[in-house]
């Protein structure tokens, strides 16, 4: 009777252990393979284009020289449609502070250049004066021009100053002259503030940026996490139940933990598509 109950206990104790081997097997089997994470690289986003040709030392010193705001902007425009019929340039307020502000400057600390002492440009002012630019240019010009189309002219025949001039992708313009002393001399000083608006181009959303950069880091923490996971599951030998049951549990937690992981390089994957879609949207729009 002893011999009996000993080898039925040897029966159940043999079932159990091929019970929870087949449970081990099957939750083995299951262990997710985790996702690549995309190989698209986030692409740059242009934020400005500043275009600035070396100022224009004119060669006309004419007495009676008288340049009006008003007048080199019409030129400007008389140029644009002569070349290549051009659409007019769009006076903007926020374009002629800058211009102003700049001239202002220029005679005050005795400096003909885009750059001032402080190191501020024209980009620098353009913000000041209140005008968000993707895209800006500035022209300068120092001397006695005869009048606004001599001054104008001066610029069509420098090639820097003429490539602004008649750059398709600017909608608007500022501009300032002013005479005064400048290095001892009376002259007269130009500014030109040539803009393309933030609002010519569609806009990207930084929140994708910032949902890129979380997501990423969330992926870079969890991936030393479920590899020290799936070593310690390579390496189980479960030998009794308690020791099933935590494998099992071990299993279970890295499944739940992968999906999470599964599923942020999802998100990742498609928030950053959309991101790169829309810079690349912006960045030509930016060079048209």
């Amino acid at each position: 009777m002893k011999k009996i109950i000993a080898v039925f206990i040897i029966f159940v104790l043999a079932a159990a252990a091929w019970r929870y081997r087949f449970a081990l097997e099957k939750f083995f089997q299951k262990l997710p393979v985790l996702s690549e994470i995309s190989k698209a690289p986030i692409i740059s986003q242009t934020i400005q284009d500043i275009s600035t040709p070396p100022p224009l030392v004119g060669q006309s010193n004419n007495p009676n020289s008288y340049l009006t705001r008003e007048g080199v902007i019409t030129w400007t425009n008389a140029n644009r449609r002569q070349n290549g019929n051009l659409p007019a340039l769009k006076e903007n307020l926020a374009l002629d502070k800058a211009a102003q502000a700049k001239l202002q400057d220029m005679f005050k600390q005795q400096y003909f250049e885009h750059i001032n002492p402080q190191g501020m440009g024209p980009g620098d002012l353009a913000t000041r004066a209140g005008y968000a630019f993707i895209s800006e240019g500035e022209n300068l010009a120092l001397g006695n021009f005869t009048d606004d189309q001599d001054l104008v002219t001066a610029w069509m025949n420098s090639p820097g100053h003429r490539a602004n001039i008649l750059n398709n992708k600017y909608e608007e313009i500022g501009a300032a002259v002013g005479q005064g002393t400048y290095q001892g001399h009376t002259t007269w000083l130009a500014v030109q503030e040539f803009g393309k608006p933030a609002g010519s181009c569609p806009s990207v959303d930084a929140n994708l940026k910032a949902q890129i950069v979380g997501l990423q880091s969330d992926v870079n923490q969890m991936q030393p996490q479920l590899a020290a996971m799936k070593s310690r599951i390579d390496s189980a030998n479960p030998q009794t139940q308690s020791d099933y049951n935590a494998y099992n549990q071990e299993v279970a937690n890295y499944n739940s933990e992968v999906q999470i992981y599964n599923n942020k390089i999802d998100s990742l994957k498609l928030i950053t598509s959309q991101y790169n879609a829309e810079v690349t949207a912006f960045n030509v729009c930016l060079g048209n």
